[in-house]
């Protein structure tokens, strides 16, 4: 079956072809690395982690790069407050951000450049546009881009030059020749530590964000690659300045494709979505929810809504999520599910690949895994629960034993729960079913749902 991806540029869902067959080369705008990670950057790992899974899945080799921002202003300033070098900093939040994205089950690039490391490759593409006359030094020793003299910008995100000019706020500042010129070296100031600064034919100084990711993506994937990613929020200007320099530096078409996620809302006390923000105060590392949802619930949570949609987020729709995850994982219980490879003639199968296929429709996937379970839970059937299993291992879903997985997180010990299920056992056994009753009250009580069968008793976080 075809796969169609929806392409920011051409506004429109395209049949996806990639540039090499069978070799799909992707870049996706990575964390800029001064704090930890919050729930918006967990939303765009999670879409593009799907998205390389699938192009697996299809058969594809993938070459995937998501960078890491490690020289920035906000990095300097919090550096600097915490009196630690920068690549302290880096270092610390890098590790910390890894231990949050795999806690989600995100699986890690192919390639994770840093951009320190290609200062070198920075400066090359720099030194080729002022070569070629898209970039201009400036008095205050920054070198910027001409964006008007870069024909066709303004065409990711579909403004043209003077509706952009339209919308500055600030007069021309800084040296610059017009107020759309961004910079591509920034000259050090001397305020600035030592390890923010590298030498440079235009004097000592640091590069600007926007060169990063053209010379990153280009020295790992080519001058020309398949898909570009990243938020909503990266369409301009950042993304629509990596075109300019990558397409002015070599005069080729940079990316085929551009794939843009939705944004993450906080859901208010009115039950309105705010975009979230530290100002409002409504800002939620991953790890601030974790302490409160597992990974995986956090992985379903996002799932459920399409990765270009917007994407509200709070307690009630996180609850919802894990309900929903722990039926999944229910109907799988006590099963002995064999391995057996996903069949994708078969009927349930087939829609999955059909609405993963439709610009990686995971809501429609996702009610396929329900209608799923609903079968093995009528049937008990192994192989339904092989395909159930095997098509949510796509998604990186119920993987996990699932009552090893249903049992998790429950505050109390194992031996203390099978204390009281061996009390009510012997209670019911005297006919004593007030106190049974009374043990299965006290277990719900402190979030611990027992389950009678002919095989015993067994029981599942609530």
């Amino acid at each position: 079956m075809t796969l169609r991806i929806f392409n920011t540029l051409t506004r429109q869902t395209e049949v996806f072809a990639p540039i090499e067959p069978n070799h799909v080369r992707m870049y996706v705008c990575g964390m800029t690395i001064y704090d930890l990670c919050h729930v918006g950057h967990a939303r765009f790992m999670m879409a593009f982690d799907v998205v390389a899974r699938w192009l697996r899945v299809s058969g594809y080799r993938v070459t995937y790069v998501r960078n890491i921002t490690d020289i920035d202003d906000k990095i300097i300033k919090r550096a600097l407050e915490r009196n630690i070098p920068i690549r302290q900093l880096t270092a610390e939040m890098t590790q910390a951000m890894h231990e949050d994205v795999a806690a989600l089950g995100i699986e890690p690039p192919t390639h994770e450049p840093r951009a320190t490391e290609y200062v070198p490759q920075m400066l090359a593409m720099i030194s080729t546009l002022e070569r070629k006359g898209l970039a201009y030094r400036a008095p205050n020793g920054d070198v910027n881009y001409s964006v008007r003299k870069f024909e066709g910008y303004g065409k990711l995100s579909g403004k043209s030059l003077d509706q952009l000019r339209a919308g500055e706020r600030v007069a021309v500042l800084d040296g610059k020749d017009d107020p759309l010129d961004f910079v591509l070296w920034k000259s050090a100031k001397p305020t600035e530590p030592d390890d923010a600064k590298w030498a440079s034919d235009y004097g000592p100084g640091r590069p600007g964000w926007h060169i990063e990711c053209s010379a990153m993506s280009c020295a790992l994937l080519g001058e020309q690659f398949d898909i570009h990613g990243g938020g909503m929020d990266l369409q301009f200007p950042h993304h629509e300045n990596e075109i300019a320099q990558s397409e002015g530096a070599t005069g080729k078409r940079f990316v085929n494709l551009w794939m843009h996620n939705g944004f993450l809302n906080v859901v208010n006390d009115e039950g309105e979505g705010v975009k979230m923000s530290k100002s409002l105060g409504n800002f939620f590392t991953i790890r601030d929810v974790l302490k409160h949802y597992d990974g995986e619930t956090l992985r379903f949570f996002m799932l459920r809504t399409h990765y270009r949609s917007p994407l509200n987020f709070g307690d009630a729709n996180l609850h919802d999520a894990r309900n929903g995850l722990r039926r999944l994982y229910t109907a799988l219980l006590d099963l002995d599910v064999p391995a057996i490879p996903i069949d994708w003639a078969q009927p349930q199968a087939a829609r999955f690949r059909e609405a993963m296929n439709e610009d990686f429709s995971t809501p429609e996937a996702v009610a396929v895994l329900f209608e799923l379970a609903g079968d093995v839970n009528r049937t008990r059937s192994p192989e339904q629960a092989a395909l159930l299993r095997g098509l949510a291992g796509v998604l990186g879903l119920l993987q996990q034993n699932p009552r090893a997985y249903l049992q998790g997180g429950a505050g109390i010990d194992d031996a203390t729960i099978q204390a009281r299920i061996d009390e009510r056992a012997a209670a019911k056994k005297a006919r004593d079913f007030a106190l049974a009753d009374q043990i299965r009250k006290d277990l719900l009580a402190q979030g611990i749902v027992l389950q009678d069968s002919p095989q015993g008793t067994t029981w599942t976080k609530a």
